[in-house]
């Protein structure tokens, strides 16, 4: 199996399941109402519906990033305002969410394997590093959600 085969395969369970640590990010966001996604149920700490965004930021990120393009962090897009509490804004939340990570790991797929070792523009990261990174990202926010989830009784 390929390097590039073996992140793929860590994204994949990370993100959608068969994740030795537990309950992949998909898995704990199922089931939860629009307005439970939106309450802060523990003080100073992000609701999961910001957590959702900005996982799916990251991705879009990471992506570009992967591509050699340097975007503009800025607070406005590490952490995207939950500007609407309705089930067809959730719904969306995580329609995003999946779309970003569907671009972000065909960008991944579509790698060679001598460019996991180059630092692309704007980063001061390998491409591997980078593409663990957001395994590591998605698995500290999943975390973070579980938590936040039992918080919801």
């Amino acid at each position: 199996m390929s390097e590039i085969r073996r992140i793929l395969d860590q994204m994949d369970r990370a993100f959608h399941g068969e994740a030795w640590h537990g309950p992949a990010l998909m898995s704990l966001l199922e089931g939860i109402s629009a307005e439970d996604a939106s309450k802060h149920t523990i003080h100073g700490v992000h609701s999961i519906w910001e957590l959702v965004n900005h996982i799916a930021a990251w991705h879009t990120i990471a992506q570009h990033r992967l591509a050699g393009e340097t975007p503009e962090v800025t607070h406005e897009r590490d952490w995207p305002h939950v500007w609407e509490v309705s089930e067809a804004a959730w719904k969306r939340a995580l329609e995003q969410l999946v779309e970003s990570r569907a671009r972000l790991r065909k960008a991944a797929e579509g790698l060679r394997e001598h460019q996991l070792d180059e630092i692309p523009a704007g980063t001061s990261v390998s491409r591997y590093s980078l593409l663990h990174g957001v395994v590591q990202h998605d698995l500290y926010h999943a975390g973070q959600i579980a938590i936040l989830k039992k918080a919801l009784g």
